[in-house]
């Protein structure tokens, strides 16, 4: 849902603006798009979408060009990374970076979207022990195999799955292996049990629920869900939505240099000739006895700007991405 414009106050009468007029009224133009770059770390709301996020943080900068950095589903509440312009050619590295949840599972239930959104498809008058979860936890960490949520975005055919779900066909999804680091409980009870988890890109948490209450025999679903940490950030730093709208100077102090996101992988400072060379789209050779000789990922800077992203290979570093800050 993309959010309106709000008017301006009506001019006085004889008095152009350059709005468009409407049955008698003059409205203001909107702001003017401008070149904004940099990420803004957001602490979204429950019931407001990822796309919703975007246009909130895009407005409060009248900015030309944003993105986010991994969807929040509506219900859940949290880290949500926005790049604006450059930025968003480091939204990858955000991506690709290890996750942290908290979560809630109530018990007793299963449901077709494996949270609270969905109808309830199955129910069970057990109810765990917390030493019995406890004991099953081993099982959850580690690569495992996970089958996504029938209601997720991965696609079959070239149709998302939540849109063959909401149709009413029939979803089958593969297991596919993820990356669990920790899983922890913080607090237990009888009906429900709350989880600290630390993961890997394209881990469902909702999955996690679903398969933690079918192999303890009492079925459950996420009832609760905050992202805390994706890639470098972590919520502690994260700004809300109320502190964007207070104004231009409220928006400005949260926003991020485009560099926090690669502050995971190398830099490498390099002079101005090379730095020219890099904006060309040419590669350069690293020299010096400390220069790296092969390398996935890292960045350049020269005089504190960022130029380019990309991989050293043979000596030679190898733009991917170049900036124009």
């Amino acid at each position: 849902m993309m959010m309106s414009d709000e008017n301006g106050a009506a001019p006085e009468a004889g008095k152009e603006t350059g709005g468009k007029e409407t049955g008698g009224r003059e409205f203001a133009p909107r702001p003017k798009r401008r070149d904004v770059h940099g990420w803004v770390v957001l602490d979204k709301p429950v019931g407001m979408t990822s796309t919703h996020a975007v246009s909130v943080v895009k407005r409060a900068f009248s900015a030309k060009k944003a993105g986010h950095a991994g969807t929040l589903d509506p219900l859940a509440s949290g880290l949500l990374p926005i790049a604006l312009g450059e930025a968003t050619k480091t939204v990858p590295f955000v991506m690709d970076g290890r996750k942290a949840y908290q979560f809630t599972v109530a018990w007793g239930s299963q449901t077709d979207t494996d949270d609270t959104e969905g109808k309830v498809v199955a129910t069970s008058e057990a109810r765990p022990q917390e030493d019995a979860i406890l004991a099953l936890l081993p099982r959850f960490t580690g690569t495992i195999q996970q089958v996504p949520p029938k209601f997720s975005a991965i696609k079959i055919a070239g149709e998302r799955a939540y849109d063959l779900a909401r149709d009413g066909e029939e979803v089958t999804l593969e297991a596919r292996p993820v990356e669990i680091t920790a899983l922890r409980i913080v607090s237990h009870s009888p009906e429900t049990t709350t989880f600290e988890a630390e993961c890997g890109k394209g881990t469902y948490v909702r999955a996690i629920a679903r398969d933690l209450g079918l192999a303890l025999g009492c079925l459950g679903h996420v009832a609760h869900l905050r992202r805390t940490r994706v890639g470098p950030f972590a919520v502690e730093d994260a700004v809300s939505v109320e502190t964007l709208r207070e104004g231009p100077e409220a928006a400005a102090s949260a926003l991020r240099p485009v560099a926090t996101a690669l502050s995971l992988i190398p830099e490498i400072v390099i002079h101005r000739d090379a730095a020219l060379r890099l904006k060309r789209g040419q590669s350069i050779l690293l020299r010096g006895r400390d220069a790296p000789i092969e390398a996935q990922a890292v960045y350049t800077t020269c005089g504190g700007v960022l130029i380019a992203t990309g991989a050293i290979e043979q000596g030679e570093f190898v733009p991917h991405r170049v900036f124009n800050l």
